[in-house]
């Protein structure tokens, strides 16, 4: 990535600008601008999040807005109420409240001397998610968004359920807000009131996993934000980017069928990380391409974005499993449907031999997964190379049913939304599965290309599920995740499928077995044709502003280890991550966060399941130091979720605050 220092129209930066709302609060933003913007005005970037301007996403603020203010725009990113140095509290994601704070800064920055009245909004994950719900909320002078590892659908594509099922994460997420939001204001910025904002905010902090868990069914609570609820109420045009290696690449299609305004869309390699600076490779200039956009849409240049196809897209070329690569080998195509016009939908029968293209005698396969299959699953949501990608599948399909296609006769790109049709039974009235469509190499490591969570409980309905009948015979098509991707000549392709997938998703209240009708069932895989002489879309290289000035205290540190622990039995999985501690020029704070995250299960029993969290927190400056640890445990029995949470707060060494949660949650066919 190319630094860039000198602009077009010098920057100014505002460390700190106080925006009122209505009801008195003010929330606290970081200004970049044209220095000549009060003469000529300019349009406004909005990045709105709860991460803590000051320090918690400095790094990717200084590459990014900078660069949007040397080319013409005010860029300012604003801390949400109750989070970095804004007032007020937060009490859940992506709330009413929140949007409406949203919609007063857009009406502020309109009357601002230096905003030319057309505003823009940019954001990743969260500040993703929030430009699409703010655009629903149609605020006049929102003309462009551009979001990235988004969704559309809070129920389906997001942290907290797949298919239905719960997934860890959603634990893991809750646990990282409640350590995230319990961090102090900075005294620089708020003066003497920091202690008392610090002590509202440990007083009113929320146990998220809580209201997530109370809601396992695709209901109010999650329709809410789930702009898909109804597509056409957003207006402003939207570039909707996101990575085949993040977790949120399904809501890209949806998105480009649903809306109803301009709309473009870029699916790289990425994992969860904007495209010009994600550790995994081909890194793209992506803020050129958001300043195509802006320029187009805020300033009406003629920038040629509407002559992009809709679709351009990575498919990665096949490699064996690993921990990240820096570069995914692989080519750029482009597509105006997705699923459709250059892709044909091959349909291959579920066979007792494998996969083949007609129907044999129908078989009844079973298996009945060890509850500590999964552990080659990687993350849910990849944020860095490492651990985090899913590994050698052998060890994990070796307890699953897998149905292998004979050895392939040439390349075949898989581009689309591969799905799986299940004829199937089984012995319990809540039963889970895990689907995994799986790269074999000749050489015997495999891959895994996509997959999906189902709980069967859904066949139906996500809104109005319903227990299974034990025994009787049920048919469900389930949809992979979306994917692009080369399977090379020689390899075989695999689907393999589980009755667990510890530790990404957590199991059903009791070990069950699954019947597979063998010849009943298929897979269904979009295969794209080969277009001689294909014109590849391209990018120009990656660059950015300078990046922040931090200097290194405590060098960053990670680990992952799987045992088996004999005196129990059980699969132990022990996740740590410490970031290291840094300060950071020129305001001085100093900051450091480390977590470590444990899962345990017995191979035969579901309700031995545990996560456990710790995680430090530590701001300061000089003689003001302060900490945070916060602890969570997960457990289950048949009936309820059991949650327990402790925070203990310290200034210097002395403790200030110490609360302590015991919660039970019902279970609902989950």
């Amino acid at each position: 990535m190319q630094t860039v220092t000198t602009f077009p129209r010098p920057v100014k930066e505002i460390e700190n600008i106080w925006i009122p709302l209505a009801d008195g609060t003010r929330l606290a933003a970081r200004l970049w601008l044209p220095e000549d913007a009060d003469a000529k005005p300019v349009p406004a970037i909005l990045e709105y999040l709860p991460y803590r301007k000051r320090d918690g996403t400095i790094i990717r603020d200084a590459l990014t807005h900078p660069y949007f203010a040397g080319h013409g725009y005010a860029a300012i990113r604003v801390d949400m109420r109750g989070n970095g140095d804004s007032e007020g509290l937060l009490f859940d994601e992506y709330t009413k409240q929140e949007q409406d704070d949203a919609l007063e800064v857009i009406e502020w920055l309109t009357r601002q001397s230096w905003c030319s009245g057309q505003v823009g909004m940019i954001g990743i994950s969260w500040g993703g998610f929030n430009g699409l719900q703010v655009a629903a909320r149609k605020p006049p002078a929102l003309k462009a968004i551009v979001t990235l590892c988004s969704t559309d659908d809070r129920y389906q594509d997001d942290i907290h359920y797949k298919g239905g099922c719960v997934i860890n994460e959603h634990m893991a997420w809750a646990a990282a807000m409640f350590a995230f939001s319990s961090r102090p204001p900075d005294p620089a910025i708020v003066g003497e009131a920091w202690k008392q904002m610090w002590m509202d905010r440990l007083e009113n902090l929320p146990m998220l996993i809580v209201p997530w868990l109370s809601h396992p069914h695709r209901d109010s609570y999650w329709k809410h934000a789930s702009v898909c609820e109804d597509f056409g109420a957003i207006e402003a045009a939207c570039l909707v980017v996101g990575g085949w290696n993040d977790a949120y690449s399904n809501a890209i299609p949806r998105l480009m069928a649903g809306l109803r305004s301009s709309c473009k869309a870029i699916i790289g390699p990425w994992i969860h990380k904007y495209p010009h600076f994600s550790m995994v490779g081909p890194r793209i200039g992506f803020l050129q391409e958001a300043l195509r956009w802006w320029d187009f849409w805020l300033k009406g240049e003629p920038t040629g974005v509407m002559r992009d196809p809709a679709f351009r897209v990575y498919v990665m070329e096949s490699i064996k499993p690993t921990k990240g690569p820096d570069e995914w080998p692989g080519r750029w195509i482009k597509d105006d449907l997705w699923n459709a016009g250059n892709t044909e939908i091959k349909q291959w029968h579920l066979n007792e031999d494998g996969i083949g293209g007609l129907p044999q005698a129908e078989t009844a396969l079973t298996v009945s997964s060890p509850q500590d299959i999964g552990l080659d699953s990687g993350d849910y949501c990849i944020m860095f190379n490492g651990s985090g990608f899913p590994g050698d599948q052998r060890r994990d399909d070796a307890g699953s049913l897998t149905f292998d296609s004979p050895t392939l006769a040439g390349d075949i790109d898989i581009v689309g939304r591969p799905a799986v049709e299940l004829d199937f039974s089984v012995d319990r009235p809540v039963a889970f599965v895990a689907i995994r469509l799986n790269d074999v190499w000749p050489t015997g490591e495999v891959t895994r290309i996509t997959y999906q969570l189902q709980n069967l409980c859904q066949r139906v309905s996500r809104d109005y599920p319903s227990a299974l009948e034990p025994g009787k015979r049920y048919k469900m098509k389930i949809a992979l995740d979306d994917i692009a991707w080369r399977i090379p000549k020689g390899h075989k392709l695999r689907v393999a499928i589980s009755t667990t997938y510890w530790p990404l998703m957590w199991p059903a209240p009791e070990p069950v077995r699954l019947t597979v009708y063998a010849g009943a069932s298929r897979v269904f895989v979009p295969i794209r044709r080969d277009i001689p002489n294909e014109i590849a879309p391209s990018f120009k290289p990656a660059e950015a502003a300078e990046p922040a000035k931090l200097k290194e205290l405590a060098k960053p540190d990670a680990s992952r280890t799987v045992r088996m622990d004999e005196a129990t039995g059980e699969t132990i999985i022990e996740e740590k991550d410490d970031n290291g501690r840094f300060e950071i020029a020129p305001h001085g704070l100093t900051i450091r966060s480390a977590t470590e995250k444990t899962y345990r299960i017995k191979q035969d029993d579901p309700l031995s399941a545990r996560m456990e969290t710790h995680w430090t927190e530590e701001v300061g400056r000089g003689d003001w130091q302060t900490r945070v640890e916060t602890y969570t445990r997960h457990e289950a029995t048949k009936t309820h979720w059991i949650i327990w949470g402790r925070i203990e707060a310290f200034e210097g060494e002395t403790q200030v605050f110490s609360r302590e949660w015991n919660e039970q949650v019902e279970r609902k066919l989950n």
